[in-house]
């Protein structure tokens, strides 16, 4: 069946309307991209500590519904603080912004991450979560590839690897 004009003009506009996000979400990847590795080392040294090995381990022994009730405390706290930090950014405040979401961000490695994994196990026994965190995988992996197919990507990808170039050939 042949397209009418209508739905040519309908998903025309559809395409449109979809640059903004996947520009959105390509600069939060590009920002995951290029700050990542700057965390990878506080965060290795933060897990040899004693304390949060017996942190993990003392979560990892409670009930599943109180580690659930943890995990919500700072993740209510710091996921809201991401999606604040790209509306200040996108205010024009673009240096506050992105020390905000350079937080959130290691708050979220730091906090979150670390009780989830240690808990990951017992969270997964309640069957609501588990459909929900298979959801949110899923339709991760499928944003993902949308934006990975994207030409916004390959220019992300581009700018991240001068970056990385430029930053390793700096003699300090």
């Amino acid at each position: 069946m042949a397209s009418s004009p209508l739905h040519r003009l309908a998903a025309a506009i559809g395409r449109v309307a979809a640059l903004p996000v996947r520009g959105l979400i390509s600069f939060v990847i590009l920002f995951d991209e290029l700050v990542r590795p700057l965390y990878r080392p506080a965060i290795r040294w933060l897990s040899e500590r004693r304390f949060v090995a017996r942190a993990e381990a003392a979560i990892a022994r409670m009930p599943r519904l109180a580690i659930l009730a943890l995990l919500a405390a700072p993740f209510a706290v710091v996921e809201p603080l991401k999606l604040v930090s790209l509306i200040v950014i996108a205010r024009g405040h673009v240096i506050s912004g992105l020390i905000m979401l350079g937080l959130a961000h290691l708050a979220s490695f730091i906090i979150v991450e670390r009780i989830y994994n240690a808990g990951r196990e017992k969270l997964l026994t309640i069957g609501w979560f588990a459909r929900g965190m298979a959801t949110i995988i899923e339709l991760r992996t499928h944003a993902l590839d949308w934006v990975r197919r994207s030409s916004i990507h390959a220019f992300i990808l581009r700018t991240r690897d001068a970056v990385r170039s430029w930053w390793r050939t700096r003699r300090f």
